[in-house]
């Protein structure tokens, strides 16, 4: 548990794929340190402070993964499947039930021997009490099997510190992450739930089982989206887990106003906060960054029971208010946005206009350079283009194709074909679906200038895109009938480290296909 004193050890609200806004907010809670438990297991576990979690209830279906995917076992016997789902059951209640005589030879295995252990009283030699006050659950355990399992434990059974003790209390570990450990370490049996991902992972760590915790970074970076990333940023840095950080930033960097607009944008540490605002990358408007600031501090002020006043705002804020690159925005952003905000000082204010307008410009404390944000790459499918007359109209009909790409990227918008008879301005409705459902869709206006350049097309919004998954693209476009089509058009094509292959789609009723036609453009961050 966590002291208010340490800022970055708090209770978070973890949230993924939610069907809903959570509401409820984490708050910090006091840390105090258990001689029981940490005098046999702090040795192995001193680089990873306790933290706790506040676990929520999903709508979602709990996803299972079994361990067994990686390790085959034999099946048992269909004569005793009955029984052994019986047994399967009775350890998941803990009802501690006694097995029949001979119950050893149901299992033909030594794995499905250890199972019927699993959260089981029979045989246990120690407990252990889990949970904070309050909320704690007495789980059975048995030396040996948990041993095998974590050298953590051998270390507090075994060692040459072990302590003899019937009960040992873990206050820093949710009863329900810790039993997913235990399920592993008996059953190697991998079940994970985004309600409890991360206190799983933080059980993982605390304890030395780096299967069971890279299953949950997988886990995270599966289900990783703009919604969570933010959240998933301070925790993987306190984890110690560089690749799942490097995917938050990926993450982050393309969809940076839909995950400073989250919720969990809130949920966040004040040095998880500092790294966000310094991002170079960053691919957003500055008027966003600076509203998800406040929002943050608005939220801030609740944790520290403070009253939602500016002055407080700022406080909170300190010295991270001028990582926002306020001289950045556009004149109308900040004159009728940040300027009328309140948050900033009269001096200030007026020297930004200065910055604006006056030949001479104050000196700011504010990082006055714009970020570089992300270059888009551009997949182009065709080899030629061409035009031929009364052969490629539009009439209100759809263009679409299929694709499909070998790494994550971040589909931003579509390169389209113009006018082939003199410069038109088109309105374009652009989609993008997968199994049906739509994705993104944005319905803007293009000038072509009647000669073969493609013309971008953008989402509001980057839409994620996951490798080794079919995605249908389409537009329907509205203006000159008589325009540039793609030709020579390739199944196949390598655009800088991601490979996307195309297909033709069903949805299409205006002639494109992988051959030839519209859309000759992808335009996407990697």
């Amino acid at each position: 548990m966590v002291d208010d004193k340490e800022k970055n050890m708090k209770c978070l609200t973890f949230f993924l794929m939610l069907p809903e806004t959570v509401k409820n907010r984490s708050k910090k809670s006091s840390k105090k340190t258990n001689p029981s438990s940490s005098s046999s297991s702090s040795s192995s576990s001193s680089k990873l402070p306790p933290v706790c979690y506040e676990i929520i209830t999903l709508k979602t279906k709990k996803k299972k993964k079994m361990a067994a995917d990686i390790f085959p076992r034999k099946k048992p016997a269909n004569s005793s499947s009955t029984t052994v789902q019986q047994y399967h059951q009775q350890n998941l209640s803990n009802n501690n039930l006694i097995p029949a005589p001979n119950w050893q030879g149901l299992y033909p295995t030594i794995r499905e021997r250890n199972a019927v252990m699993f959260n089981n009283d029979l045989m246990a030699d120690v407990h252990f009490v889990v949970g904070p006050p309050g909320g704690t659950q007495r789980l059975p355990g048995h030396k040996y099997v948990l041993a095998v399992g974590s050298s953590v434990f051998h270390a507090m059974f075994y060692g040459e510190l072990a302590e003899d003790k019937d009960e040992i209390r873990i206050p820093d570990v949710d009863p329900a992450a810790f039993l997913a450990m235990l399920k592993y370490i008996y059953c190697d049996e991998i079940d994970l739930a985004a309600d409890t991902v991360l206190a799983t992972l933080y059980a993982a760590k605390k304890y030395i089982v780096p299967h069971l915790a890279r299953a949950c970074v997988n886990f995270l970076e599966t289900s990783l989206s703009a919604k969570n990333a933010c959240v998933l940023l301070s925790q993987s840095c306190l984890f110690e887990e560089p690749d799942l950080t490097q995917r938050c930033w990926e993450v982050i960097d393309a969809q940076a106003e839909l995950a400073l607009k989250s919720e969990g944008f809130c949920d966040i540490d004040f040095q998880t906060l500092e790294s966000i605002l310094r991002r170079e990358t960053l691919n957003a408007k500055e008027i966003v960054v600076f509203e998800a600031a406040l929002n943050w501090a608005e939220v801030e002020c609740q944790r520290q029971d403070l009253a939602l006043s500016i002055e407080n705002k700022r406080k909170v804020l300190g010295k991270a208010l001028y990582l926002i690159r306020i001289p950045t925005m556009a004149l109308d952003d900040f004159a009728n946005g940040a300027a009328q905000s309140g948050v900033l000082t009269l001096n200030e204010t007026n020297d930004i206009f200065l910055w604006y307008t006056a030949a001479k410009k104050p000196e700011l404390q504010f990082v006055s350079k714009a970020r570089k944000g992300l270059v888009p790459q551009r997949c182009h499918r065709f080899q030629s283009c061409a035009y031929r007359s009364n052969q490629w109209r539009y009439r209100g009909r759809c263009d679409s194709i299929q694709f499909a790409v070998d790494k994550r990227v971040f589909i931003a918008g579509f390169g389209l074909y113009g006018s082939s008879c003199g410069s038109a301005e088109y309105s374009a409705k652009i989609e993008l679906k997968r199994q049906g459902v739509v994705l993104g869709q944005n319905l803007s206006k293009y000038f072509s200038d009647g000669s073969s350049n493609t013309f971008p097309v953008w989402f509001e919004y980057p839409v994620q895109i996951e490798p080794d998954t079919f995605y249908t693209a389409s537009v329907i476009l509205d203006g000159n009938e008589l325009s540039y089509f793609g030709q020579e058009g390739m199944t196949e094509v390598q655009c800088g480290k991601v490979t996307v292959q195309f297909q033709c789609s069903s949805d299409s009723t205006n002639g494109t296909g992988v051959q030839g036609g519209q859309i000759p453009e992808l335009i996407f961050y990697a």
